[in-house]
């Protein structure tokens, strides 16, 4: 798919597509184009497919470039593919006014390339799948997400002194993490539950931040008040409600470069030095995949029932 021609139809798993603007320039300071990114996701769809599929897609678009304007987009916008999987799903509280919306559900490598092909750069999920429970007002979730968002003053290093507690505090419970990189500064641990209300999985996740913050004041913040975070890492639990969404293991960021929200393993955790360690490109977490494979295989494969409130 990589080259200077502007537009190709090409066939993706029995599906003709029309690649457009393939030499286009999405980010500007490395030069890596939407050619690039469509090679990109093409290749890694496989291992991302897992973390999108059944789940409402929010994208972030950068139709110009990372240095140009961007959107997010939930609805499936005009033109859509009659093949592209689509829902209807209420949007209770949305800031459109809309009381439902038509969301794009990615389940095959055909939607991958047919996002990147849209400059859908960034590509988001919330914790909960479709079909999992009647979704109501407040569906059940497969995951809880902490976001460890390092402060001024502090970077993923000082994540992974925090991603380690955090995993501590969860072996209590009998539960374990799985951290990947935020492709940004920080970073994001899942935990695979048994099915579970959002409001139960934000509870949860609201007390175990609480909790470190507690034991950790130093280094740990709860409180969303940003004057309190320098120097400290921010817990942020509250991508656990079920209008909130975490972006996707191994999404490209649209920042100045294609970085990749990269799963790593608890080793790279403990051993990071520098935040050049965690730092990943799409080449970079391609060959990581010829070596070592899909750091997050087994991610669904032992969820854990939600601890009770007797057991916490």
């Amino acid at each position: 798919m990589a080259g200077a021609q502007q537009q190709l139809t090409t066939e993706v798993d029995g599906q003709t597509m029309k690649l457009t603007n393939l030499s286009k320039v999405l980010y500007p300071q490395t030069g890596f184009t939407k050619a690039e990114v469509i090679d990109y996701y093409h290749q890694v769809a496989a291992l991302l497919l897992p973390h999108l599929s059944d789940r409402p897609l929010t994208r972030k678009r950068w139709p110009d470039g990372t240095s140009a304007a961007y959107f997010f987009e939930k609805n499936a916008p005009r033109g859509t593919p009659a093949w592209v999987r689509t829902e209807t799903l209420p949007t209770p509280g949305s800031s459109t006014g809309r009381d439902e919306m038509s969301f794009v559900v990615c389940d095959d490598v055909q939607t991958v390339v047919w996002l990147a092909n849209l400059a859908a750069l960034e590509l988001h999920v919330p914790q909960w799948r479709i079909g999992l429970s009647d979704q109501g007002q407040d569906p059940q979730a497969d995951l809880i997400v902490f976001d460890l968002d390092p402060g001024p003053g502090a970077s993923i290093v000082e994540c992974c002194d925090v991603a380690l507690a955090l995993r501590q505090l969860l072996g209590h419970y009998g539960m374990e993490g799985w951290p990947k990189t935020s492709g940004n500064k920080g970073m994001h641990l899942y935990v695979p539950i048994e099915p579970a209300s959002s409001r139960q999985t934000s509870a949860f996740a609201k007390q175990l931040a609480e909790q470190l913050a507690e034991a950790l004041p130093e280094n740990v913040t709860a409180n969303m008040t940003k004057a309190l975070r320098p120097g400290k890492v921010f817990i942020d639990w509250s991508q656990n409600a079920s209008a909130k969404t975490t972006l996707a293991p191994y999404s490209l960021r649209g920042s100045d470069e294609p970085r990749v929200s990269t799963p790593i393993d608890w080793d790279e955790v403990a051993s990071a030095t520098s935040p050049e360690d965690l730092r990943f490109l799409p080449h970079d977490v391609l060959a990581r995949i010829e070596e070592y494979g899909d750091v997050l295989e087994g991610l669904y494969d032992d969820p854990q029932p939600l601890p009770t409130k007797e057991a916490t």
